[in-house]
């Protein structure tokens, strides 16, 4: 069962996963905070995709036969020309959009010079396969290689000294284009050598369009998730309701140079001379203030508890607010992190009631996991904490022409080595 909007996932989703015959039956959307009479009509109704009373499908679903339309979707071609055959650039353009391999921006056209030039930005083999991913969980996992990537950095418009960044993005296995509801965008932070060896921007407009490394590292990261997942198509591998405008390039690099602590990929692990990349995916919310000034805490606080409690968040300060911050001693991240998390809270009654919490983190709280299960006891008046100090991240990003900082939604999605794909 299911609702009406997914109908072309679903059925996706169950013949890569090896059941192309099973049946499905489908209501209208959405089922969140509807009534129960309103409910009962669905299930009373009619089939709000393939018509008919919706009961009676369910029984003939159980209990019907194969057919032989049934046999024949049990196999499916996933193979692809290496090339395109020769025509002009304006139909060839009309053709990457008209397939939907493009964002929809102008793209450089990937000849086999232009890809040749983008593959000696690494020593990996052409044919080396670099990792997988899919558009939707549950789906298939499509595996690609570094020439794959090639074509779509060439794409977007970038130099083969970026080839390692975007080679790593990829390998995280990360996706730019998830097909979530909630219309996720990912968010990659890059850190070490590599920022100024290849002239990335992490100070004046560091996470805008001012940079032609930040923009077409991230718009390669866009392209190759929605040609190289399986498809990022709208109403069917694509569910994002709004949709996001940091889907197109959000890649800018930590400020390490002007920062008074430890850089976050030595945070997680890394060498401090190591290139690295680090993804955050959620994109849903941005908060914005300045200082830390008199009433910093009531500010933090306020815009803390105004995120997303299923989203964590991430604080990119300007250097001018990280040092404010040493000042009022937090003398590292994790201390402001500490903080942070002591001190959003909201009540029980609002962080139940909100509708992800209700349903991925609902059931781990069920199971006896902590903190949720506390959460799930608590007196529906009682402040909890929204955010684990796990889910708070703090990166340093801007140019000192304001003590400005945002705290932007970004679950932590782990680090990636850059060197590995030199």
């Amino acid at each position: 069962m299911h609702t009406q909007v997914f109908a072309r996932l679903v059925k996706s989703v169950a013949k890569v996963n090896g059941m192309p015959t099973v049946r499905q039956a489908f209501v209208p959307q959405p089922v969140v905070g509807r009534s129960a009479a309103d409910l009962r009509a669905y299930i009373e109704g009619e089939d709000a995709v393939e018509g008919g009373p919706f009961i009676q499908r369910l029984i003939d679903g159980l209990t019907g036969s194969l057919q032989q339309d049934d046999i024949g979707a049990m196999s499916f071609d996933r193979s692809t020309p290496r090339l395109l055959e020769p025509d002009t650039e304006e139909n060839l353009r009309d053709k990457f959009e008209e397939h939907r391999w493009t964002d929809f921006l102008p793209i450089v056209l990937p000849t086999e010079e232009r890809v040749a030039a983008m593959l000696k930005g690494t020593s990996q083999a052409p044919e080396q396969v670099v990792g997988r991913m899919q558009p939707a969980r549950f789906r298939e996992l499509w595996e690609y290689t570094v020439e794959k990537v090639a074509v779509n950095a060439v794409m977007a418009g970038a130099r083969p000294e970026y080839f390692p960044v975007i080679l790593a993005l990829a390998a995280s296995g990360v996706t730019a284009r998830s097909s979530s509801t909630t219309s996720q965008a990912t968010l990659a932070m890059v850190n070490g050598p590599i920022r100024n060896e290849i002239g990335m921007n992490a100070g004046i407009g560091a996470m805008g369009p001012y940079n032609h490394a930040n923009a077409t590292i991230g718009r390669a990261f866009g392209l190759l998730s929605q040609n190289l997942q399986g498809g990022s198509v709208p109403n069917e591998s694509f569910m994002g309701s709004q949709g996001n405008v940091h889907s197109y390039s959000a890649v800018c690099a930590e400020n390490e140079e002007r920062s008074p602590w430890e850089p976050f990929h030595v945070q997680h692990g890394r060498r401090a001379d190591e290139s690295a990349v680090s993804l955050f995916m959620g994109g849903w919310y941005i908060q914005f203030g300045g200082g830390p000034r008199e009433t910093w805490e009531e500010k933090f606080s306020r815009s803390l508890a105004a995120c997303d409690p299923f989203s964590g968040p991430v604080l990119a300060l300007d250097p001018l607010v990280a040092r404010g911050f040493v000042d009022r001693g937090f003398d590292t991240k994790q201390k402001l992190i500490q903080w942070c998390s002591e001190n959003t809270r909201i009540p029980a009654r609002e962080y139940w009631d909100n509708q992800w919490v209700q349903t991925l983190l609902l059931p781990q709280a069920v199971a006896g996991v902590e903190p949720y299960a506390s959460h799930l006891k608590a007196d529906p008046d009682q402040p909890i904490n929204m955010f684990r100090p796990e889910d708070i991240s703090v990166v340093v990003v801007g140019g000192e022409t304001g003590a400005v900082w945002k705290i932007l939604s970004g679950t932590y999605m782990g680090t990636v080595s850059v060197d590995e794909w030199r």
